[in-house]
């Protein structure tokens, strides 16, 4: 097995408790949820009704809607979190 190193030198995050670092972590620390009834879509057919989903993220602020409509919101989130990453890190 070929063990590496791994440098954490930057931290980015879109989460159900918070979309940057600092909120996220506050939220955690406070005990907030980040569940909470789903109103993105119809969840009448499902027996669930509650999930931890994003709330108030824009992609706008990281990329063009050109862009933006060229990719699942999964990578919109991904983008997102790299992008605040490197800015935390320093190399941005």
């Amino acid at each position: 097995m070929n063990l590496r190193r791994v440098v954490v030198t930057g931290m980015g995050i879109i989460s159900p408790v918070g979309n940057d670092v600092r909120t996220a972590w506050h939220n955690v620390c406070e005990g907030n949820s980040g569940i909470r009834t789903v109103e993105e879509f119809d969840v009448s057919g499902f027996s669930t009704k509650i999930a931890g989903t994003i709330q108030d993220f824009s992609i706008g602020d990281y990329m063009s809607p050109k862009d933006a409509r060229r990719m699942d919101i999964f990578m919109h989130y991904g983008i997102a979190s790299c992008v605040d990453a490197l800015k935390d890190s320093g190399s941005r």
